[in-house]
């Protein structure tokens, strides 16, 4: 067990270690020279630190934009009291966590090996948070006199078929947007992003494609991801920021205390910048670990797992439809404000718009949509990303999780796991 739990710790949520692992692992089956080896299983792990480093610089803008814009809507955090939390939670469930992940990769690989959907999920983070989210729903369902064993069984069940179940039904429309079938989507946002798809099928138009906009000789600089990306959320972010200097609260103050010496709006447009570059630096990293992975995983697709795809993270997508990426993101935005109003004022429940789940999952949202309805497709898409975000998050930290990880689940919980989660805690409560 001790070993099992190392591996866990240190390999499966390093996805950068796991990614370099695979590389070297495919190039040795390929009998490739030391040189090669080498070059690829570092160019791997470096391209895949590059992605890490841009969505850090991501993160942290969106760690500025996310509460300007609770200030704009006079918004608090909701006050949760009387559960066990993350801390405490992984204390006393942390092994329950790695193994169960653990295993579960193992299932994913067998599976991929013995049946038809040839996907191995590769996205070593997101394996380490569903483990986590499905792990509260199953204490919280049965108790925390939980049987361990037969808790870690279930959930490695649960995971190794998602792993593998979940790439495979995104692969015919990311088959679509990538023009080949090198490589598959192991992310939560495979759910939204479906949803996005058919959204686009049903009331957009293919045609008005997001990336062959047509705009007048005086507009073309918008062609440009990088320039249509800055002056979105340079709009999102000048207009929170003015709102949020005509306001006298203490988390309005704070924020302004943030730019130090610096005028606020400056500073906002600044953060703005900084969040296209962050985006650029993740689409240099994609490409990197990309071009050197996919050669290497066929030595493991030929000798281990036949015919497998490597399913990865959602910025993969991102360099096929930039513009999509951006409109879905607007779309999830817009749509988790109407969200927040509503819930707000139906169920009592303060929605809290995480601004990286809204992203990223808005981002593949679009990009699918954009893939089936072009532009209002991609707008569509990120919509209902919002959606199910808004109402699986009232669920999950009223409902589903309860008293073990309602905080996690906040800022944790992801699109799939929302549309899981009640199966997982119907599973545990008519099997534990």
């Amino acid at each position: 067990m001790d070993i099992i739990l190392w591996i866990a710790q240190n390999i499966f949520v390093t996805p950068a270690v796991l990614l370099g692992l695979i590389v070297l692992i495919g190039l040795l089956l390929q009998k490739k020279g030391p040189s090669q080896v080498i070059s690829g299983t570092f160019k791997t792990i470096i391209g895949f630190l590059i992605i890490n480093a841009g969505a850090g610089v991501i993160a942290g803008t969106l760690g500025i934009f996310e509460p300007m814009w609770k200030e704009v809507f006079n918004l608090e955090s909701t006050a949760l009291s009387d559960f066990m939390g993350q801390d405490a939670f992984s204390n006393e469930f942390g092994s329950m966590v790695a193994m169960a992940m653990t295993l579960g990769f193992l299932i994913n690989v067998l599976l991929a090996r013995f049946t038809k959907a040839k996907y191995i999920y590769l996205t070593g983070h997101m394996m380490f948070w569903t483990a986590m989210i499905f792990t509260g729903i199953v204490v919280n369902t049965v108790g925390t006199d939980v049987n361990f064993w037969g808790a870690v069984i279930l959930l490695a069940v649960v995971l190794g078929i998602y792993w593998t179940v979940q790439p495979a039904l995104t692969q015919p429309i990311l088959r679509k947007i990538t023009g080949n079938d090198n490589i598959a989507l192991g992310h939560t946002s495979a759910s939204v992003a479906l949803l996005g798809a058919l959204g686009g099928k049903l009331f957009g138009n293919k045609e008005n494609d997001a990336e062959k906009l047509k705009l007048p000789k005086g507009l073309e600089f918008l062609r440009d991801s990088n320039v249509i990306t800055a002056l979105t959320m340079g709009i999102l972010f000048v207009i929170g920021a003015i709102v949020v200097m005509t306001k006298s609260t203490p988390g309005a103050q704070e924020l302004v205390a943030s730019a130090g010496s610096q005028n606020f709006i400056v500073f906002a447009m600044i953060q703005s910048f900084t969040f296209a570059a962050g985006i650029a630096v993740v689409l240099m990293g994609v490409r990197m670990f990309i071009g050197e992975l996919v050669p290497a995983f066929k030595g493991i697709a030929t000798k281990i797992v036949p015919g497998a795809k490597p399913a990865f993270d959602v910025p993969i997508i991102f360099p096929f439809a930039p513009n999509a990426v951006v409109l879905g993101f607007l779309g999830a935005f817009v749509g988790a404000l109407i969200w927040l109003v509503i819930i707000g004022n139906t169920v009592a429940y303060i929605f809290v718009p995480t601004m990286i789940v809204l992203f990223f999952h808005g981002a593949a949202a679009g990009v699918f949509g954009n893939a089936t309805g072009g532009v209002r497709g991609a707008l569509l898409g990120g919509f209902l990303t919002a959606t199910v975000v808004a109402w699986g998050q009232y669920l999950m930290v009223t409902t589903f999780i309860g008293k073990t990880i309602p905080d996690t689940a906040m800022w944790a919980a992801d699109s799939d796991m929302f549309i899981l989660g009640p199966i997982v805690s119907f599973l545990a409560q008519l099997l534990l």
